[in-house]
């Protein structure tokens, strides 16, 4: 398996799928956007800054009843062009962008997506059980993403620095519930359990981890910061 390598933490004018973006600042990055025929869409309270030319609107959401159960955002916010727009989330932590071909898909753990273009199709899934512990114990969403129209681009925020690794067909690699942020969906995801014992008759606990099975891409941030759940 390869060792994960650190994603790219500063962008400038990078082109694709119709958008132009900046990602700039150490501690509390910033995404920049400059929107021409391509709108994108985000949660409404990562919005930092907009010019006058930008237009901000309301996109629907599938299973809209089920996030409000969930204590989750009830719709997206959609900005168009032409204009500037800036979004940064309230943490530190590390912004980059992944780009998406026709016909490729992306998973996501919940509250770290950014941004993503409009060619971009948006659903998500609870994942229940015990595998997700440290978020309540009962489960939590992941998002999806699919490139059905066409090319497209997800930004993400991870805490602390994001790794990506790339696993070939089969290779596997063990990942801390917390640690993980993305991964393509052909990759598969399932829970193993260490059981710890002092060798004295007696057990120091568990060990929970996430395997995750290749082909395609993981990312791992190095900072886990206890994201809020209704459950």
């Amino acid at each position: 398996m390869p060792i994960p390598a650190l994603k790219a933490t500063a962008a400038h004018a990078e082109t694709f799928a119709g958008v132009t973006y900046h990602i700039e600042g150490e501690l509390v990055p910033v995404l920049h956007l400059e929107l021409s025929g391509m709108p994108v869409y985000f949660e409404h309270y990562i919005l930092l800054w907009k010019d006058l030319g930008a237009r901000i609107g309301i996109r629907p959401l599938k299973g809209a009843l089920k996030r409000v159960l969930s204590g989750m955002p009830v719709f997206l916010t959609e900005a168009s062009g032409p204009g500037q727009i800036g979004f940064s989330r309230d943490g530190a932590g590390h912004i980059f962008a992944i780009h998406l071909h026709r016909g490729e898909g992306l998973d996501m753990r919940e509250h770290q997506f950014l941004a993503a273009t409009g060619s971009i199709d948006y659903s998500f899934t609870r994942v229940k059980g015990v595998s997700n512990m440290l978020l309540g114990g009962t489960g939590f969403f992941i998002d999806h993403f699919h490139a059905l129209e066409g090319d497209g681009i997800v930004w993400v925020h991870g805490y602390g620095n994001v790794f990506e690794v790339a696993l070939g067909a089969g290779e596997q690699i063990d990942i801390e519930p917390g640690g993980w942020v993305y991964k393509d969906s052909t990759v598969q995801m399932e829970t193993q359990f260490q059981k710890l014992t002092t060798g004295l008759f007696a057990s120091a606990g568990n060990l929970v981890w996430n395997r995750f099975t290749g082909p395609g891409r993981v990312g791992i941030q190095s900072m886990y910061v206890h994201m809020p759940t209704a459950e």
